[in-house]
């Protein structure tokens, strides 16, 4: 009788920060869950777009439908285990995962750079505390309209040093 081989089990380990995360909105690591979880820990510079993300499940052997996989990317970034920003170039979105100490309210206000050619993306953390105060007003004018305010999205785009280098 021949002998059977099978593809071996994922093996990507889910950090504990992700976990608590992932466990506090409710959902299950369900295989597509994990793979998608596997493409972000990898860190790909510049983050992915759906079709990226799609075209590299598929590349796989992951057969995932692509609205699925829409309202997987949108939940894994509602529950602040991967952060969503726009690719106005490109007319997308793109998805990186997010900072381990990422807090809520606070981490959304922090300041980040995004190189339009790589899409790498840098916090600016040293500009942290003038965004955070007026990020809390924002947050303190919506209340006061009974409003909730969830995030604050501040990005500066530009060209990263590494690009600037590269074209010179």
């Amino acid at each position: 009788m021949p002998m059977v081989t099978r593809a071996p089990r994922e093996t990507a380990t889910v950090p504990p920060h992700i976990q608590t995360r992932l466990e506090a909105a409710g959902l299950r690591r369900t295989l597509a869950t994990r793979a998608v979880l596997g493409l972000f820990l990898a860190q790909p510079p510049g983050g992915l777009t759906h079709a990226q993300a799609l075209q590299a499940l598929t590349a796989r052997g992951l057969d995932i439908n692509r609205v699925t996989l829409y309202r997987l990317l949108d939940r894994l970034a509602a529950c602040g285990v991967l952060q969503r920003h726009t690719d106005d170039q490109a007319r997308t979105w793109r998805f990186n995962l997010a900072p381990r100490e990422a807090s809520g309210e606070d981490e959304g206000a922090l300041p980040r750079f995004e190189c339009d050619a790589c899409h790498r993306q840098f916090r600016l953390t040293d500009a942290s505390e003038p965004t955070r105060a007026m990020a809390q007003d924002l947050f303190s004018s919506l209340a006061r309209l009974g409003h909730q305010g969830a995030r604050v999205d501040v990005s500066v785009h530009g060209t990263c040093a590494g690009c600037v280098e590269a074209a010179s």
